[in-house]
């Protein structure tokens, strides 16, 4: 019998996978237990309909993300900071003061975490940071860090 997995199943398959498993078992225990449903018409034009709504989030997801990197492109952020007498800054500059310097000076909002830096920045000039935006799209920002 054909069933459609509304949970994951050990030995038989993940949630929205459709499996074969003998009639006894789907009556006995996967209908009972809310594990699975019947394989009819019905349910397999559902999870069709999921997987392309799935689908077209994904889609849109990286069409937004294209967007952002876009604009992430011409983008320069400068940050002010106070130095030593050496002109080692006090402190460092992290990924929380690029993104609130970047939504403030450029209006976009984009979340600390997905900015790659590659350690504390102590020192100043000129820096070209990653940002993810989605796997395998990545945008760059430049950042001028003066007294």
């Amino acid at each position: 019998m054909k069933v459609m997995l509304l949970k994951d199943v050990k030995g038989q398959g993940k949630k929205d996978e459709i499996v074969n498993v003998s009639d006894g078992y789907a009556r006995n225990f996967l209908f009972p237990r809310k594990l699975a449903i019947e394989a009819d018409a019905k349910a397999l034009a559902d999870a069709k309909n999921k997987e392309d709504a799935k689908k077209f989030k994904i889609e849109q997801d990286k069409a937004a993300a294209k967007a952002v990197a876009e604009k992430l492109s011409g983008v320069t952020v400068k940050i002010r900071a106070t130095a030593g007498a050496d002109g080692r800054l006090y402190g460092s500059i992290t990924t929380q003061d690029v993104a609130k310097a970047l939504k403030e000076q450029a209006g976009i909002d984009i979340d600390k975490r997905k900015i790659v830096s590659d350690g504390a920045i102590k020192a100043f000039g000129t820096y070209t940071l990653d940002v993810k935006l989605y796997p395998e799209i990545l945008g760059k920002i430049n950042l001028v860090v003066c007294e």
